[in-house]
């Protein structure tokens, strides 16, 4: 499935790191970044961690709630949080679902091998339910900053 800038954002509901739930429909009325990266621990994804982290109070004063979503477990996602100090949620999508709904399970390369894996992707939610701003194919160095700015301005 492709999602596309003003169009309704696929429904999910995940368990996050704590045990909560979330959902889309618990997130209208609020703005929602999703930020979908490929493995917690890694160092990419570590540096972008960190970098929604250190914006987060901002990302609270915009009303925009900020979830990383990767295809790990809970109980990874809770040690990478808790080692890392990070202050909103994560949620793991072993399943694959919510990451296929929204295009970012996807066929990549590495040494010439190919395997399925997440396309670093951001996408940020008005709190209308719809689609606002896709940021595909991320490049982790000022991106939460970018979409701070765009969660700020809508």
């Amino acid at each position: 499935m492709t999602i596309a800038v003003g169009s309704t954002a696929p429904d999910f509901s995940l368990t996050t790191d704590t045990g909560e739930s979330v959902d889309l429909a618990g997130s209208l009325g609020h703005k929602l970044v999703l930020y979908f990266y490929p493995k917690a621990g890694t160092q990419g994804c570590t540096i972008e961690a960190h970098d929604f982290n250190r914006l987060k109070s901002q990302f609270d004063a915009a009303d925009t709630r900020v979830i990383g979503v990767s295809p790990d477990s809970d109980k990874a996602l809770a040690r990478f949080r808790a080692k890392e100090g990070l202050g909103f949620a994560l949620a793991g999508d072993e399943t694959h679902g919510l990451l296929e709904a929204y295009g970012v399970w996807t066929e990549k390369s590495m040494y010439g091998k190919k395997y399925m894996g997440v396309e670093r992707t951001t996408v940020l939610i008005g709190r209308d339910g719809r689609i606002a701003r896709i940021w595909p194919k991320v490049k982790v160095a000022g991106h939460a900053e970018d979409v701070l700015a765009a969660a700020q301005a809508l």
